[in-house]
């Protein structure tokens, strides 16, 4: 059991220290945004090589984010019990063992046990990268930069992803896009070992089975739902699942206010600013990762771009979101936090407008319109995510960390669900299939843009590209409105001091 003599805090590093540290964290969420992205580029290479069941397909991608979202509470409790850099460090090596074995793996029921305990790793990581970083930068400012830069990393690996997947598979065979993941994990231990101070909290209290369980009988189910409804509708399964994670969601808020020493301090979801923290955080993600997932399917089904092309062709949100780290100081300090985050939600807001917009238009106009979402997620997610792990004292960053990290998994399943629905039904419902053809073709031309340009007749391309073009801008508008609503909220519930000039 820890003492009280362990330390509260990590002690107060030289200001190369601090940002050489920052670096080893930000090339950790870096590697875990890229590993997110890649898979669905492999699948059909793995899918030929391991020749997996269609439902094993969707298991090989679901375990991963499950098992994450599943774990990151739990997992944020045990970094500020055992010390976050102690976490950290066993969840890196863990996660370049567990991308061994999916590289390598003989089989999909192999590869889809090998994705499990990539999940079970990438929970240690998240919360540790952000608690640390809570830690490391005591100032208010500082720590304001810092994870500005984390963020970036986090929506840079998202973007470099495709790319990175695209020239590997080109080149070798499926499994390259998990072995990369291991030097980097190899530079992130030795060099974490050297730079990164131990930080814990000092009075853990006793470890409650009972939460750790609830906690992830309350996310799972929920999840999975989500992702479940997207390719089979609601029926039983959905239903059932929903039933047992809010009943597991109802039982795990009654605990945790009846303990001395909850894993999680739901009390702080009664704070408005920290409630409009968390929505705002969860419907940007929501906005940036479900723009990215039609985006991509739009740039090469519609626009007939290759996918290193697509890739660089998103870049200019990517570059975007690095200018926040430049700005994001004199922005906070003229504004304050609250209307920060609502000027960051209201200029994503307009991007995606004009994305609908310039659907039809040549791409500089699309170029165009990915700055301001950029620009508007970085300074929102940065500024959320601020106030989340501000809201609770340092000892207690690892679980307020994994707040951060659940309502970012959340929005990611909400998006590409919600979003990824939408499109597919606009889709279908403007689809024009031409008479004559075959009942399984048309079911192709029905089902996706992608299954009906290898059918379609080339006169009847244009008119399935239009249909497609619709469902973009009907999703567009509908992120935009969201985007909207949550800058309306932020504006409202979340405080804007402004800090002293210096």
């Amino acid at each position: 059991m820890l003492t009280s003599a362990t330390p509260v805090a990590a002690p107060v590093l030289s200001t190369r220290r601090r940002w050489a540290a920052l670096a080893v964290l930000a090339a950790a969420v870096l590697l875990l945004a890229v590993d997110g992205t890649v898979l669905s580029l492999a699948v059909p290479a793995l899918t030929a090589s391991l020749a997996p069941t269609a439902e094993q397909v969707l298991w090989i991608g679901d375990v991963y984010s499950l098992t994450l979202a599943g774990l990151l509470v739990l997992m944020g409790n045990l970094a500020d019990r055992f010390g976050r850099k102690r976490v950290l460090l066993i969840g890196s090596v863990a996660f370049g063992a567990a991308s061994l074995l999916a590289a390598f793996a003989p089989s999909a029921p192999a590869l889809i046990g090998a994705r499990l305990l990539l999940g079970v790793a990438g929970a240690t990581l998240m919360p540790s990268t952000l608690s640390l970083i809570r830690n490391i930068f005591t100032d208010s400012g500082e720590r304001t930069r810092a994870i500005a830069i984390w963020s970036t990393a986090f929506g840079a690996g998202s973007a470099v992803g495709p790319l990175v997947g695209g020239f590997l598979l080109e080149h070798f065979w499926w499994g390259s896009v998990f072995l990369i993941n291991v030097p980097v994990m190899v530079l992130v231990v030795t060099s974490g070992l050297l730079l990164l101070p131990e930080s814990r909290d000092p009075r853990p209290g006793r470890f409650d089975v009972l939460s750790a369980v609830l906690s992830m009988a309350a996310v799972v189910p929920l999840v999975y739902a989500v992702k479940h409804v997207v390719g089979a509708g609601v029926d039983g399964v959905t239903v059932s699942c929903l039933l047992v994670g809010l009943t597991a969601g109802v039982l795990f808020v009654r605990r945790q206010r009846r303990l001395e020493q909850p894993m999680l301090d739901v009390e702080l979801f009664g704070n408005p600013a920290f409630l409009g923290a968390v929505v705002a955080n969860v419907i940007a993600i929501f906005a940036l990762v479900g723009m990215l997932f039609f985006f991509s399917q739009y740039l090469q089904f519609a626009r007939g771009f290759g996918p290193l092309q697509a890739g660089l062709a998103e870049l200019p949100a990517t570059l975007a979101s690095i200018v926040v780290v430049v700005i994001i100081a004199s922005v906070v300090a003229r504004l304050g936090r609250g209307r920060a985050i609502a000027l960051g939600l209201g200029l994503a807001a307009a991007g995606l407008a004009a994305v609908a917009a310039a659907a039809h238009a040549p791409y500089l106009w699309l170029g165009l319109a990915l700055v301001p979402i950029g620009l508007g997620i970085g300074l929102a997610m940065t500024l959320t995510g601020d106030a989340i792990i501000s809201a609770a004292p340092p000892r207690k960053a690892g679980s307020v960390s994994a707040i951060t990290e659940t309502a970012n998994e959340l929005g990611v399943v909400l998006g590409i669900a919600v979003l990824g629905s939408l499109l597919s039904l606009v889709y279908r419902h403007a689809v024009n299939v031409p008479a004559g053809l075959p009942a399984a073709d048309a079911a192709r031309v029905r089902d996706s843009l992608g299954s009906a340009l290898q059918v379609l007749p080339p006169q009847a391309v244009a008119g399935a590209r239009d249909a497609f073009i619709t469902g973009v801008q009907v999703t567009s508008s509908l992120a935009a409105a969201l985007t909207l609503g949550a800058a309306v909220l932020a504006w409202v519930l979340i405080p804007s001091p402004r800090p002293p000039r210096p």
